[in-house]
């Protein structure tokens, strides 16, 4: 039996890549060329579906679901956290637009610093780019686990300093790692 060293086969020598990796991937590949090319006709959807099996191949040869990084791992939970951003999205968006449509604009432009070094680099990533999808927040850098952010408002940059989105990527991070 082979078990995989030296042979250059990234299947057997890191182990099987989880089906249910490669079915999510998928199903966004799917789902983002649909929304994004807004076309049905036949033609463009077997084009988009070929370019979805394509990219899927070049993911799996390249390892990149095998990477802690690039790895989809993530359960049920992310679901609600992703319920709760949209929330703080629609809130966020609410207070921008009311601190733009004043007659006198009153920016407290804020740059703060985030410790997220305990969390991996993909949770960073999670993490930075739910700020940034949350108006009057941008992630401008992350360097070794600090995240760099500006905020529009005062009441953003305090809204991140309690550390609420922080703590709750952390929480998807910690269940994860038990559940695994």
């Amino acid at each position: 039996m082979n078990t995989g060293t030296g042979n250059g086969n990234p299947e057997i020598a890191s182990g099987p890549i989880p089906f249910l990796s490669i079915a999510i991937l998928a199903l966004l590949l799917a789902v983002a060329w649909v929304l994004w090319s807004g076309f049905f006709k036949p033609l463009l959807l077997g084009l988009g579906l070929l370019s979805c099996v394509l990219t899927l191949l070049i993911v799996r040869r390249m390892g990149y679901l095998d990477k802690e990084a690039f790895a989809f791992h993530y359960n049920h939970r992310l679901l609600g956290f992703w319920v709760w951003l949209c929330k703080e999205v629609v809130l966020s968006s609410l207070d921008v637009a009311r601190v733009v449509l004043k007659r006198e604009i009153k920016v407290e432009p804020r740059v703060i610093k985030i410790d997220a070094r305990r969390l991996s680099q993909g949770d960073q990533a999670l993490l930075g780019n739910s700020i940034t999808l949350t108006p009057g927040t941008l992630t401008l850098d992350v360097h070794e686990g600090r995240l760099l952010v500006h905020a529009l408002t005062t009441q953003g940059a305090d809204g991140l300093e309690t550390g609420e989105m922080l703590r709750r990527v952390e929480a998807l991070s910690t269940r994860r790692s038990v559940g695994s």
